[in-house]
């Protein structure tokens, strides 16, 4: 199977896959690890650099009739051949240029801030978030170094993630999608500083080197809670130069909340958050994202 695109073209690849080498309906992989065969060699071409799907386990799926999102995290839908070339990349509308970005930013600072986080993919997170801050910017004007350096960055991003998991961010961007359409990377973008500030306290001293990752000077005379504030204010920074919105009220209405937080909270992605969140914990952050 060869897939050409972004990560929806990604993710219907991969689940073109397992159906066709396990059997059943899409569905029935909805979860952790769910398949039992091997599936047929699979070739990823990026044309965005956001998703890192040519690189992870992730596969997520819109069920229609369910008006959810659904996680397949499963390591047999990990294509065998990833190829990024910024030269596919050239002419992203900016607004799809930031937008797959700020995702790539955001699967480096859950992935570096999950449950399940440890030392050879903070080196990868680190690493991802660095190299994105500082090019992002650039990319959205169709600068080629730009351009060249997202690819990278979304691609060092997917090698930790896939590893490690995400969190609170992914699961809300999915109900998000899954009842509005809202393009992912711009409700992960939108999501992100506040979840960040929710999760601030279950994160010891990561902070410190997201701020000075995102270019942030004089971190090292900070308090925990000034490096604290520092990276979020930087991810708000970059997230207001490559024109994400800066909140949900133009997209959440009130009486959907509680589904919105009720299929979060049931999202594969959840519970690698750093800091357990519960239903009501969920409709909080919606609403204050409001």
């Amino acid at each position: 199977i060869i897939s050409l695109g972004g990560g929806s073209s990604h993710d219907c690849a991969k689940g073109i896959g397992l159906v066709a080498s396990n059997g059943g309906n899409i569905r029935d992989y909805e979860g952790i690890d769910k398949s039992h065969s091997p599936l047929c060699p699979m070739i990823a071409i990026n044309t965005t650099a956001g998703t890192a799907s040519e690189i992870t386990r992730f596969c997520i799926i819109t069920d229609t009739s369910r008006h959810v999102k659904m996680a397949i995290v499963d390591w047999r839908v990990t294509p065998q051949i990833a190829i990024n070339d910024p030269e596919l990349m050239k002419g992203m509308p900016p607004a799809l240029t930031a937008a797959t970005g700020m995702d790539a930013l955001t699967h480096a600072i859950e992935g570096y801030t999950t449950k399940a986080a440890w030392e050879m993919t903070d080196m990868f997170h680190i690493k991802a978030i660095e190299v994105i801050a500082r090019s992002l910017r650039a990319a959205c004007e169709n600068d080629p170094k730009g351009r060249e350096d997202m690819a990278l960055g979304q691609y060092i991003a997917g090698m930790g993630f896939s590893n490690v998991g995400l969190g609170i961010v992914h699961s809300m961007a999915h109900a998000l999608g899954a009842v509005y359409d809202t393009p992912h990377g711009v409700a992960n973008a939108i999501i992100l500083p506040t979840v960040m500030e929710y999760n601030a306290d279950a994160t010891g001293d990561k902070y410190k080197y997201i701020a000075k990752a995102m270019g942030v000077e004089g971190v090292e005379d900070m308090t925990q809670e000034e490096y604290r504030k520092a990276a979020v204010d930087a991810v708000k920074k970059l997230s207001a130069d490559v024109g994400i919105p800066a909140d949900l009220k133009e997209i959440v209405k009130e009486e959907d909340i509680q589904f919105l937080a009720e299929s979060a909270y049931a999202d594969a992605c959840a519970p690698g958050n750093p800091k357990d969140a519960s239903v009501e914990d969920l409709k909080a952050l919606f609403r204050k994202i409001m």
